[in-house]
């Protein structure tokens, strides 16, 4: 298990061109994820919030600025490190679970594996710790379509989860999810920060991750506008908010 510094992300600039307008998605934001801390981005569809997660995770490139990661800035970065850096440091967790439906739950657990070069006693015993880590070993050898949303989005979390990556960025990782199922995806990040030290990121609507996160940070316009301690960030809500599982 690899543990990162702080990922420190200064005048980020992100123009997207259509034919002949352009879009400015992110406007010289500035913020600091903390090493190993849980931080939930909020903020109205269209404030740049999947555009940060996306460039981040070396997804994307901005158009301007710079964003270390571990000392390194992505900005410079070759497209074969940006690949290694996506494979390496960072696993994505997505809102519409993104398996692949040929493959078992176990075998889209081992496939990050696979695309890095890792041997077959490897893999076999690494999908096991996480199929036993997400509650999934009943199921390992069912396909996306066999499983609920619920235990797709957990496979999704083990397949993020594959290759170790001390960073994980989740979008909308409960959108997807019923109230009770959601709650528990978010008690499953939540023990990925207190017992394996990983740095979470989360792009998210629903108020309920202010229970589990270190900080809130607000994106309007593509720029950060607020960052509060998650525990704040719940006190701010109306009075009678029930933000528990149903």
């Amino acid at each position: 298990m690899v543990e990162l510094g702080d990922i420190i992300v200064k005048d980020l600039i992100k123009v997207y061109k259509t034919g002949k307008s352009e879009v400015i998605a992110l406007r010289g934001l500035d913020c600091t994820i903390k090493g190993s801390e849980v931080l939930a981005i909020m903020g109205p569809s269209g404030c740049g919030k999947t555009t940060l997660l996306n460039i981040v995770g070396g997804l994307d490139r901005p158009t301007a600025g710079s964003i270390m990661v571990d000392g390194t800035n992505l900005v410079n970065m070759s497209d074969a490190e940006l690949v290694r850096h996506r494979r390496v440091t960072v696993g994505i967790v997505f809102q519409f679970f993104n398996l692949v439906p040929t493959l078992t739950a176990r075998e889209n657990i081992e496939l990050p594996m696979r695309l890095a070069g890792k041997s077959s006693d490897l893999m076999g015993k690494r999908s096991g710790e996480l199929l036993k880590l997400v509650d999934m070993e009943p199921r390992a050898d069912h396909k996306p379509d066999e499983l609920s949303g619920g235990e797709q989005q957990r496979i999704g979390l083990a397949t993020a989860l594959a290759n170790d990556p001390p960073i994980i960025l989740a979008d909308e990782p409960t959108g997807e999810l019923d109230t009770a199922t959601g709650h528990q995806i978010l008690l499953l990040l939540k023990r990925l920060r207190d017992e394996y030290k990983k740095t979470i990121v989360i792009v998210t609507h629903d108020q309920r991750v202010g229970q589990i996160a270190d900080t809130v940070m607000t994106i309007v316009d593509g720029k950060i506008t607020g960052s509060v301690t998650g525990q704040e960030f719940l006190a701010s809500l109306p009075t009678g908010s029930s933000l528990s599982p149903s």
